[in-house]
């Protein structure tokens, strides 16, 4: 039995600004039918997409029509409930979509549009009220690393995002090192293992024994068929936040399917 033994891995693809309503149903589509093909055991390895906001009802309905076992996710929430926040969306309307899983404090979300640490608390608290997982991200920039060295600023970003959360509130953690994003350049998978087991001791002594050891650490950065393997050997990551490679049915599909490639696990 490995360590990870008790956490479900999960694969999950960030479609970020990209494809509109039709080509997501075309995407979801294509992945549903080949991890049909192979038989894929979604009870093995979670599966969730998180396309743009106007796509979710069209992929929300085929996964409802179809009786896919894909699982739906948001890329950002409102911290609001309801009110004058013109262009947000709120918790609750994303959980009539029957969405999942809410990404919070993603590295664009950070850097693009300067959400700090107290803001990706209140997202996720917003996800949680809602009957939603929030999935936080935390990583670090080059500058980062050379200046406070690996982990300090990841898990100084997942303390902040945790305070404002029940004890008893599910969550995900992606870590997502901001230098490997897009780059083609990944993280080593021992880079990754090393962030991930701090991240969980660090959970550890914030939320307990019992939450360490279930909660899910994602690795994402760079993630493609052809390195996702390693990474998932590792002890402590659970899953991969998949970027662009989610957009390619074939190659996502090739992704969800590590299991295949994992041995001496």
């Amino acid at each position: 039995m490995t360590a990870n033994a008790q956490r479900t891995p999960l694969i999950a693809g960030n479609w970020k600004m990209n494809l509109d309503h039709l080509q997501a149903i075309a995407l979801v589509q294509k992945v549903s039918w080949a991890l049909k093909d192979v038989k894929h055991d979604y009870a093995s390895t979670e599966v969730a997409v998180f396309p743009p906001f106007t796509d979710l009802r069209s992929v929300q309905t085929l996964v409802a029509a179809d009786k896919l076992s894909l699982v739906l996710g948001a890329q950002d929430v409102s911290p609001h409930e309801a009110g004058a926040y013109t262009g947000d969306v709120s918790a609750q309307m994303l959980r009539k979509l029957e969405v999942r899983y809410v990404l919070v404090g993603h590295s664009e979300r950070r850097h693009g549009h300067g959400e700090g640490d107290q803001l990706v608390g209140q997202k996720a608290l917003a996800a949680h009220r809602a009957g939603m997982v929030p999935m936080i991200c935390v990583g670090e920039t080059a500058e980062d690393l050379d200046q406070h060295g690996a982990a300090a600023i990841p898990l100084a970003q997942l303390a902040a995002a945790l305070a404002p959360l029940p004890r008893d509130a599910e969550f995900v953690i992606a870590y997502e090192p901001v230098w490997a994003i897009g780059s083609g350049q990944a993280a080593t998978p021992e880079q990754a293992q090393e962030v991930a087991k701090a991240i969980r001791d660090s959970l550890r002594e914030l939320r307990g024994e019992e939450i360490a050891d279930t909660t899910r650490v994602l690795y994402g950065g760079s993630v493609s068929s052809q390195n996702v393997a390693s990474f998932l050997r590792q002890p402590d990551v659970d899953g991969a936040l998949v970027g662009g490679a989610s957009l390619k049915s074939d190659e996502f599909t090739r992704i969800i399917q590590f299991k295949k490639h994992v041995t001496g696990s």
